[in-house]
């Protein structure tokens, strides 16, 4: 099983993936890794999400899927059954730190300030979601952070953009930036696979 470490440190950027439609779920994903990017954040908003994850784990192997918007301790197996590699989470719970205890599936809880982070530290977590990055001080955040907390990593999201992910990607205490940029509703509509994958590959050149 990769480790969430290595997830991390696969591309700059991890695209947050929104299916709708699981037909688009394949032909998205080898865009994705066709264009550098082959971790993959397929988030649990849509009823197509883990059918999304399951036909990419089957048919791209490639790619390393994960589901993100993990919520509750059911999530967890639900995505493991359907191939995920990883789960992502906004925040943590007490019922969710007691579900990752029991499940083997790499997990990024999110947290948002120097009590959450430590406390997810002392329990093994020194991989995480820093979540909402603008909206919770952004890149002045996250180099006070690295002060104290110099052996915490953190994927970035929320309000990260092509603009700003340079930035963010400076930071020495950011091994990613998370982003929906990548995946954009308009061209998945229009399965433009070819547009995606420029995005992509946009993306995987980005550098602090």
């Amino acid at each position: 099983m990769i480790s969430l470490e290595a997830v991390l440190q696969l591309a700059p950027v991890m695209p947050v993936v929104v299916v709708d439609d699981v037909r688009h779920a394949v032909p998205l994903a080898r865009a994705l890794v066709a264009g550098g990017i082959p971790a993959i954040e397929v988030t649990l908003r849509t009823d197509a999400a883990l059918e999304a994850v399951r036909a990419i784990a089957a048919e791209v192997p490639e790619a390393v899927v994960g589901v993100g918007t993990v919520r509750r301790p059911a999530d967890f197996a639900a995505a493991l059954a359907a191939g995920a590699r990883f789960a992502v989470s906004p925040g943590a719970s007490p019922d969710l730190l007691a579900a990752a205890r029991d499940i083997d599936l790499p997990w990024l809880p999110g947290a948002a300030t120097a009590s959450e982070a430590m406390a997810l530290a002392e329990r093994g977590y020194l991989q995480q979601k820093f979540f909402p990055a603008e909206a919770a001080g952004g890149t002045a955040a996250l180099r006070s952070l690295h002060g104290p907390l110099p052996d915490i990593r953190f994927c970035a999201t929320g309000g990260i953009t092509p603009a700003n992910a340079s930035e963010y990607l400076a930071v020495p205490s950011v091994a990613c930036v998370g982003g929906s940029w990548l995946t954009p509703a308009k061209l998945l509509q229009a399965g433009d696979w070819a547009g995606i994958e420029a995005l992509a590959r946009e993306a995987a050149a980005l550098r602090g």
